[in-house]
C-alpha cells in the first residue's frame, strides 16, 4: 500500500538528468519502506532507522543496544563470523550509529553493498539483507537474554566513548553549551547517555528494553541504489514483524524568549579558551523565516567571507576559528570560537556588535549572494553521497518537508534582505559557555 508522498530530485550523470525519487510504502503501522532508485553509485545502501523519544530514562540503554546487537546473531555468534560473512559478500560494510535529531533519539543500522550489476550477481544481496535482518531481529541470546559477556564488554566500550568526548574540546564545548542551555529540555540530553546509568543495566534489563524498541518504535527503512520488484518484496517481508502499540514522539519544544541568561565557566587544563554563545531564535524549520535565518547565520559566521571571520579573526586577531551554526530541529543558533583567555569579554562584545549590524541591515547584496551560494553548494553535495541521500530523505520525513532538493535550493534563492533582518532580529541570547584554564589566566592577570 503506498503511503504519504514521493520526492523527486535531479542527479546529473554523464550529461543526462536522472530523477532521484523517494517512494514511500507503508508496510504496516509504524513501519515504512523508503526507496530511492539511482545508478549513480557502485554500491547500494540499506538502512533501518528506529525512532525513540530522547529521555533520560532510556537514553543510555538506547545507546548500548546497537553495540550489543552487532556483536552476534543466533546464526553468527561472534563479530569475527559476521565480518567473514561481510567479506564473503564482496566486502559489504556494516555500520551502526546512535544520534539525536532534535528531541528524537535515532538508532541506525546500515549495510552498504556493491551494486549487483557490477559483479553480474544480483542474488548475493539477499544474503546481505538476511545478515542485517538477523543483527536487528535475531540477536544472540543465552538463557533468553543477551549474552552477558557481550553486554558487559559493550558497557565498558560505551563508558570509554562517553569519557573520551572531552578529548575533542571544540565539540565538547558545543555539547556542554547545549546541555546548560537546554538542561530542562530533552534536547539537553547527551545522545550516548551517562556513565552513571551503566551499572544499573544488565543483560535482562537491556533485552527487555530491546523488545520494547522493536515492538513500539516508529521504523523508517531506506534503500538507496538499484532495485527490482523482487527486492522490494523481500524488503517488505524483512520488516513484517509482530508489533505492539506504536509510540508517538512529540514535536520539539521551541522556546522564543529567555527569562534568565546563563553564564557558564568550565575550568580545564587547556591552552586555548573555547567560547560558545547560545541564542534562541523562536523560528521553527517550517516557518517562512527559517531560510532567512540560515542565510543570516551564514553571513554572520559561515565561512571566510562572514562578518565574524573578517572582524574577530582577521581584523582583531582574537580567534583561531569562529563559526555560526543553526540547529534545525530545536531552532537555536550557536556561535563558537577558539580564543585566548584574555580575549573573552572583547570577543563577546564584537559578536554582539556583528549580530546588531545584521539586524540593522548593514550587509551587502554580495554578502547575501555569497552566503546563498555556500548554502546551495552544501545542499547540492548531498547528491554525491549515498549516505547523505539516505540521511536527507530521512530528515525530510522527520520534518514533514515534501520539497525536493531543487526546491530547497530555489527557496534559498528567494530569501530577501528583509527576511534576513527579520529573522536575525529574533535572536535572544540564552547561554554563554566558556572553557578556561584558571592557572594560565592567573598568570596573565
Amino acid at each position: 500500500m503506498e503511503f504519504g508522498y514521493s520526492f523527486i530530485n535531479t542527479v546529473k550523470k554523464g550529461g543526462m538528468n536522472l530523477d532521484l525519487r523517494c517512494e514511500r510504502i507503508q508496510i504496516k503501522s509504524g513501519i515504512n519502506l523508503n526507496l530511492i532508485k539511482t545508478d549513480k553509485f557502485k554500491s547500494n545502501l540499506l538502512s533501518f532507522y528506529f525512532l525513540r523519544p530522547l529521555t533520560r530514562e532510556e537514553v543510555t540503554k538506547n545507546a548500548l543496544l546497537p553495540l550489543v546487537l552487532k556483536r552476534g546473531t543466533m546464526e553468527l555468534k561472534t563479530n569475527l563470523e559476521i565480518q567473514k560473512k561481510l567479506e564473503e559478500n564482496y566486502g559489504a560494510n556494516l555500520s551502526v550509529a546512535i544520534n539525536k535529531r532534535g528531541e528524537k533519539h535515532v538508532l541506525r543500522f546500515s549495510v552498504e553493498t556493491i551494486n549487483g550489476e557490477y559483479i553480474n550477481n544480483k542474488e548475493y544481496i539477499y544474503d546481505v539483507f538476511n545478515l542485517l535482518k538477523s543483527i536487528i531481529f535475531n540477536p544472540l541470546l543465552e538463557e533468553g537474554y543477551f549474552k552477558k559477556s557481550y553486554v558487559e564488554q559493550e558497557k565498558e566500550n560505551l563508558k570509554r566513548k562517553i569519557e573520551s568526548r572531552i578529548n575533542d574540546k571544540r565539540s565538547y564545548a558545543i555539547d556542554r553549551c547545549i546541555e546548560e542551555m537546554c538542561k530542562n529540555e530533552r534536547f539537553g540530553i547527551y545522545p550516548l547517555g551517562s556513565i552513571e546509568d551503566l551499572p544499573k543495566i544488565d543483560e535482562e534489563i537491556l533485552y527487555k528494553h530491546y523488545k520494547k524498541v522493536i515492538e513500539t518504535s516508529p521504523i523508517e527503512i531506506f534503500f538507496v541504489g538499484n532495485y527490482d520488484d523482487d527486492m522490494v518484496l523481500y524488503m517488505k517481508e524483512m520488516a513484517n514483524i509482530e508489533r505492539g502499540e506504536i509510540i508517538d514522539i512529540p514535536r520539539e519544544q521551541i522556546i522564543s524568549r529567555v527569562k534568565t541568561k546563563n553564564m557558564v565557566y568550565e575550568d580545564l587544563d587547556v591552552n586555548q579558551g573555547k567560547l560558545v554563545l547560545g541564542f534562541r531564535t523562536g523560528i521553527p524549520y517550517e516557518d517562512r523565516l527559517y531560510n532567512g535565518l540560515l542565510v543570516g547565520s551564514d553571513i554572520l559566521g559561515g565561512g571566510p567571507n562572514s562578518k565574524l571571520f573578517k572582524t574577530v579573526r582577521e581584523k582583531e586577531s582574537l580567534a583561531y576559528y569562529i563559526t555560526s551554526t543553526v540547529f534545525k530541529y530545536k531552532s537555536i543558533l550557536l556561535v563558537d570560537g577558539g580564543i585566548e583567555f584574555e580575549n573573552f569579554e572583547k570577543t563577546i562584545d564584537i559578536i554582539k556588535e556583528q549580530i546588531e549590524e545584521i539586524q540593522k541591515g548593514n550587509f551587502s547584496e554580495d554578502d547575501i549572494e555569497i552566503s546563498k551560494e555556500s548554502l546551495k553548494s552544501s545542499t547540492r553535495s548531498i547528491k554525491d553521497s549515498i549516505f547523505l541521500i539516505s540521511e536527507y530523505f530521512f530528515s525530510q520525513i522527520l520534518s514533514n518537508d515534501k520539497r525536493t532538493l531543487d526546491e530547497v535550493i530555489a527557496d534559498i534563492d528567494k530569501v530577501t534582505k528583509g527576511e534576513i533582518v527579520e529573522a536575525m532580529s529574533k535572536l535572544t541570547i540564552d547561554t554563554i559557555y566558556f572553557m578556561r584554564n584558571p592557572k594560565i589566566m592567573n598568570n596573565i592577570i
